[in-house]
């Protein structure tokens, strides 16, 4: 008769997820998950590293801050390998990038909006919006390799370090928040990325 409760209240869904997620952020292949998840990140991959820093904060608030030591140190070295790949492959990332900035003048007139936009533009480093588009059109663009390592440490790092201490204070009200509103929490989180891609698209 234990079988039907069970399975009655296992999780399901982005809930199941979640739950593995979680049972996981302490497991010995967490570390390397979230080094590859925020390198990837910076440069092709989809998926930001805050699905992997979220949980690896909550499950051990006493690790908090290399966490997201960690996490910031992956995602500029990823940002390094966006930033080649958009000074390399002009013809076909530059394309891409030139469509998806809407600036169909093409490619000195990209250069030219980023050399004036160039600064702010490495601030989105702060924001949900993808940053592979960030550190590619760096690249793409020619921005001072110098500068562009030291703004992704600043901006990736004021964006993980806060996000951590956040989660450090309240981490217990937080996580009994996202655990009720699960779902409203990603779907909120999908907006961001998407009024993301509509600003790149748009503003800049």
């Amino acid at each position: 008769m234990s079988q039907p409760v069970d399975a009655a209240i296992r999780p399901r869904g982005l809930r199941a997820v979640y739950a593995w997620m979680m049972r996981n952020a302490e497991g010995p292949n967490a570390w390397a998950a979230m080094a590859v998840i925020a390198f990837a990140e910076a440069s092709f991959f989809p998926i930001p590293p805050d699905i992997m820093l979220v949980p690896m904060v909550l499950a051990n608030r006493r690790r908090a801050f290399l966490v997201a030591g960690w996490c910031t140190l992956w995602s500029v070295t990823g940002g390094a390998l966006g930033y080649t790949i958009g000074a390399l492959l002009f013809d076909s990332v530059g394309q891409w990038l030139i469509h998806v900035y809407g600036m169909g003048g093409g490619i000195d007139a990209f250069r030219a909006a980023y050399a004036k936009y160039g600064y702010w533009i490495m601030v989105q480093g702060l924001t949900p919006i993808p940053y592979k588009l960030v550190t590619i059109a760096s690249g793409f663009a020619g921005f001072n390799f110098g500068l562009f390592m030291l703004f992704s440490a600043i901006t990736r790092g004021v964006r993980f370090f806060t996000e951590t201490a956040v989660l450090f204070i309240f981490g217990e009200p937080v996580r009994r928040f996202i655990e009720k509103y699960l779902e409203l929490v990603l779907i909120a989180f999908l907006a961001l990325i998407v009024i993301g891609f509509l600003v790149v698209r748009y503003v800049f």
